[in-house]
């Protein structure tokens, strides 16, 4: 049987106004070789960005790995480590105050890839000198200015 590969994912988040222009930036690391990924939205907000960054990140792998992803999102990190997405999906994609989970459709596919993948979840502070973070949140900001037209 062929071993798992293991990697790790960081990802963030930006936008400017919330909704405003927004991007999303991805760090995947495998052994020592490094990935960076970015992108964004013309109107969005901060917690799609946060999501996408994840997503296009596990989207982006090409079989099944086990990995280890760093968000400073606590709206991420805790859907996965306090079990929200599991209570939204056992109430018909309603949250605890029964009110429709926002971004159902990116929770989903995210689902999508926590299926294909072994994931383990860790949340860090974010703009607390976090290397990783930090590019990720350089990737993020550049894509968001790009798609607020500031480059």
């Amino acid at each position: 049987m062929k071993d798992v590969k293991q990697v790790e994912l960081y990802s963030d988040g930006a936008c400017s106004g919330n909704p405003g222009p927004g991007g999303w930036g991805a760090l995947l690391r495998f052994k020592d070789i490094e990935k960076e990924l970015s992108g964004g939205e013309r109107e969005t907000t901060n917690n799609r960005m946060e999501l996408m960054g994840v997503i296009s990140g596990l989207e982006s792998l090409k079989e099944n790995c086990s990995v280890s992803v760093f968000t400073d999102s606590q709206y991420i990190a805790n859907a996965f480590l306090k079990d929200w997405l599991t209570n939204w999906q056992k109430n018909g994609w309603k949250t605890a105050a029964k009110k429709p989970v926002k971004n159902r459709e990116l929770w989903e596919r995210l689902l999508v890839q926590a299926n294909r993948h072994q994931l383990s979840w860790n949340w860090i502070r974010g703009h607390a000198g976090h290397p990783e973070n930090e590019r990720c949140d350089e990737l993020a900001v550049a894509a968001r200015d790009k798609f607020a037209g500031r480059c």
